[in-house]
C-alpha cells in the first residue's frame, strides 16, 4: 500500500489503521489486511508507562520503527513525529523525517498540528516525504488546547478546524487524522476536502478509523478514552496465563516430562568415570 493507493480509497471504502510498536503485533495486524500502521507516539503511555507522548523522542521512535517495519509487508507504514523532532526546534523538522524514512523504512510521517506546522509540513512534503496531517486534540500540545477533550465544540473553533484540513490539504499532506471532534465537524471537513480523513473519536463519517493497538486489544489499563472499542481482554488473558505459571512450578508441575531433555542411561553412569 502507498499513499496515492490511500488516497484512492476516498470516497470507494473506508480506509483501516492501526498502531504498531513491535515486530510481532506489526506483523498480525498486516496479516490481517490493516490499510495503514501507524508507530504512534502513543508508544510513550502503552508501551514504556510515561505519563506524556511528549517525553518520547527519536531513539525509541527510530528503535521500535525498526522492529514494526521487519513485519510490514503490505501496509503503508507511518511514523509518529515525536514532539522533540519538530516542534522544540522546527529546523530540525525535515532531518528527523528523513530519519524515519532512511533508517527505520517507513513510508511517510506524521505531524500533529502546531504554530509553525504548515511550514514544516510544507518543508517536509517539498523534500518528497509524505506527511499525514493530525488536527483536533493534538496529545503533544494537550497543555494549549484545554487539555483531553473534544474540540470545535463551538462555531468559531469548528471553523478553525476546518480551515486547518484545508490548509493542510493544499500543502499537500495525503491524510489528516481528527482526533476527537464532533461527529458533524468530521463530516463536513470530510466533505471538503478530497484527501482522506482517519477519525479517531470523531465519529463515522470519516473516511476511515484509527485506534492505539493497545486499547483495541485491552492491553492498556490505566486509562480508557470514550471512543476505543475493546475487540479483546488481553491483560486478563495474560494475567490468567502467568498466575497458571507461577503456580505450576511452585506445585513442581512444569515443566513436564515432555517439556525436559533426557540423556541415556548408559551414558549418565559413564559420567563417575570419566
Amino acid at each position: 500500500m502507498n499513499t496515492v493507493e490511500i488516497i484512492a480509497l476516498k470516497n470507494k471504502r473506508k480506509i483501516t489503521m492501526l498502531t504498531a510498536y513491535d515486530y510481532p503485533i506489526a506483523s498480525l495486524v498486516d496479516k490481517a489486511g490493516i490499510d495503514i500502521i501507524l508507530v504512534g507516539d502513543s508508544l510513550a503511555n502503552v508501551v514504556l508507562g510515561l505519563e506524556s507522548t511528549t517525553q518520547v523522542g527519536m531513539p525509541e521512535m527510530l528503535h521500535h520503527a525498526k522492529a514494526v517495519n521487519r513485519g510490514v509487508k503490505n501496509a503503508l507504514l507511518v511514523g509518529d513525529m515525536p514532539y522533540s523532532a519538530y516542534q522544540l526546534n522546527p529546523d530540525e523538522s525535515l532531518a528527523n523525517a528523513q530519519r524515519f524514512i532512511v533508517e527505520a523504512g517507513c513510508q511517510a510521517v506524521k505531524l500533529e498540528w502546531f504554530d509553525n506546522c504548515l511550514q514544516v509540513t510544507e518543508q517536509i512534503i517539498q523534500a518528497g516525504i509524505p506527511v499525514m496531517g493530525h488536527i483536533g486534540l493534538t496529545p503533544q500540545t494537550a497543555d494549549k488546547i484545554g487539555g483531553f477533550k473534544c474540540q470545535g465544540k463551538d462555531a468559531q473553533a469548528a471553523k478553525r478546524l476546518i480551515d486547518q484540513a484545508k490548509e493542510l490539504e493544499k500543502k499537500g499532506c495525503f491524510a489528516i487524522v481528527l482526533e476527537c471532534l464532533p461527529d458533524k465537524i468530521a463530516e463536513l471537513i470530510t466533505k471538503e476536502i478530497k484527501i482522506p480523513t482517519i477519525g479517531i473519536g470523531s465519529g463515522i463519517h470519516c473516511d476511515g478509523q484509527v485506534l492505539v493497538i493497545n486499547d483495541l486489544l485491552g492491553l492498556f489499563e490505566r486509562y480508557t478514552p470514550k471512543f476505543v472499542k475493546k475487540y479483546a481482554n488481553l491483560s486478563g488473558v495474560i494475567l490468567e496465563a502467568v498466575e497458571n505459571f507461577k503456580n505450576e512450578v511452585l506445585q513442581e508441575k512444569f515443566p513436564a516430562p515432555e517439556h525436559s531433555f533426557t540423556i541415556k542411561e548408559e551414558e549418565l553412569k559413564k559420567i563417575h568415570g570419566c
